[in-house]
């Protein structure tokens, strides 16, 4: 008996954690339009050269960053890096 309540503790909580998601930007959906740029929208470095590539979907619009940084630079300024992939 106590090894079953284990067993459910145990997925209860796997349950509980897989359930907590950030509230920060959304994931890309196929409902966001695709950032097909092959470079970083903050710092024009080419995606991968930093490492893994950060992406994340701004007001529908996915975008993507060569590093960590460069996503805190365009979250000071969004506007304006979103204003710079209309031209």
């Amino acid at each position: 008996m106590k090894q079953h309540n284990h067993i459910i503790a145990t997925a209860a909580l796997a349950g509980l954690f897989s359930s907590c998601a950030t509230t920060a930007p959304q994931t890309v959906s196929g409902a966001a339009k695709p950032y097909t740029a092959q470079t970083c929208i903050v710092s024009g470095n080419k995606l991968g050269s930093m490492g893994t590539p950060v992406s994340e979907v701004y007001n529908g619009q996915e975008v993507k960053f060569c590093c960590k940084p460069c996503e805190k630079k365009f979250h000071a300024n969004p506007e304006k890096y979103i204003a710079s992939m209309k031209h």
